[in-house]
């Protein structure tokens, strides 16, 4: 969240940010609440500070006015607790409101309210020239005997599936030649739970606006993650950390779960859009410097883009608009992997700068060099997401025959380098 004394301060600034985002909050309740609450916060102070001088300066008092001290100050005790309670019940209207205020959008931002509005900063790859007529994955997949729709309609409901034979063995080749990629660059692998806290949820900014999208266990108190940038980010929550022990690096490997509201008849198609999937994420804890998320940034993309290299896939970076980010981040970069089977280029990594935000809803500091505890900045991006990034690799590597020549970087944990129809 944003700092309260930065909203009181730059009301106009905040105003500005919320409407760029083309979003609708309450900040004028925000405010007059919390001047309530300082008022309210100062009427206390000044009351407790002159109960605490009358019941220091009764012990040198005598008679009539030692009596009327005693009486003044149980009057000013028994203003103290109705007063408590006000502050309680103002910080409570508070709190969903100051939840509500979104994350200020980066200078660099470009302007726009819709995904048309992206700016485009950079492309890798030609997108491949067929000469014959490119199937989309769901053909080639269902061709080679690798997924199962209907019955995973059966079982599970709508945007569900099931993978089977090699295309197993390709999700798990992809996600552990990403793995290893970024552990090899220092970031130290997790395997987070699933199911979490809401503390967890609201702590990096998925409660309460994201609750359509998550799925709630209500028996159990609990939020199955959609990304595993929650319970990763979240692990250090109320901790104060040391600043040499920064930054930290984590990626997290984990199952995910989306309910995809609000996205009724897009992308209904085969695996592009599905509610359960496989993701690697990559997290970094840093200090209070925006440069240096700056750097965050361009190194978790960097890895991301590498991967995608490495796989062989045509890709582009585009740098979201104000009204395309979501709530929490400051600055998102999303790259899009070409799909021939889509004619274009599909949605594959996000990866976003925060600064402070989540880190202030968390409790997530450290302690510097100088003694002065601060808030930590925060960043997350897919490494690779599954089974979408299979959409791509099997619609760029299909074959007139309907096979699938795989990746010559997974081969090794594939067993071979081509899938055969049946």
């Amino acid at each position: 969240m944003l700092d309260l004394r930065f909203i009181r301060e730059h009301p106009e600034e905040v105003r500005n940010g919320i409407q760029l985002r083309g979003l609708r909050v309450d900040l004028d309740r925000l405010l007059d609440l919390d001047r309530q609450a300082l008022a309210a916060r100062q009427e206390r102070d000044d009351t407790a500070s002159e109960q605490n001088r009358l019941s220091k300066s009764v012990p040198s008092l005598k008679g009539e006015e030692k009596a009327k001290a005693i009486e003044r100050s149980k009057d000013l005790g028994k203003r103290l607790k109705p007063l408590d309670e006000r502050i309680a019940a103002l910080e409570a209207e508070m709190r969903p409101l100051h939840l509500e205020i979104p994350n200020l959008p980066d200078p660099e931002v470009p302007p726009g309210l819709t995904a048309a509005e992206n700016r485009e900063v950079r492309r890798w790859g030609e997108p491949r020239a067929f000469d014959f007529g490119p199937k989309d994955h769901l053909a080639l997949a269902e061709r080679l005997g690798l997924v199962d729709m209907e019955r995973a309609a059966k079982v599970a409901g709508t945007r569900t599936y099931f993978l089977k034979g090699d295309l197993v063995l390709l999700e798990l080749a992809v996600l552990r030649f990403s793995l290893e990629l970024v552990a090899s660059r220092g970031y130290v692998p997790h395997a987070p739970p699933l199911l979490v806290k809401r503390e967890a949820m609201e702590g990096t900014g998925y409660l309460p606006l994201g609750a359509d999208q998550a799925y709630e266990c209500t028996r159990d108190d609990g939020w199955l993650i959609g990304t595993s940038e929650v319970p990763v980010t979240a692990v250090h929550a109320g901790e104060i950390l040391e600043e040499a022990k920064l930054p930290l690096r984590y990626a997290g490997y984990s199952a995910c779960f989306r309910r995809e509201a609000g996205t009724h008849g897009k992308d209904t198609r085969g695996l592009y859009r599905v509610h359960q999937f496989m993701k690697v994420e990559q997290v970094v804890v840093c200090r209070h410097d925006a440069d240096e998320s700056r750097r965050f940034h361009e190194e978790i993309l960097g890895n991301a883009e590498d991967v995608l290299q490495a796989l062989g896939l045509p890709y582009r970076v585009v740098a979201l608009c104000a009204g395309d980010l979501g709530r929490s981040q400051s600055f998102t970069y999303d790259i899009e992997t070409w799909m021939p089977g889509r004619n274009g280029y599909g949605e594959t990594h996000s990866a976003s700068r925060y600064y402070d935000y989540q880190a202030r809803r968390l409790n997530l500091r450290y302690r510097g060099a100088d003694g002065k505890v601060r808030f930590c900045h925060t960043l997350n991006n897919t490494v690779i997401a599954s089974p979408r990034i299979l959409v791509a690799i099997l619609e760029n590597g299909q074959q007139e025959d309907g096979s699938v020549r795989i990746p010559d970087v997974l081969v090794p944990f594939v067993g071979k380098d081509v899938l055969l129809p049946r």
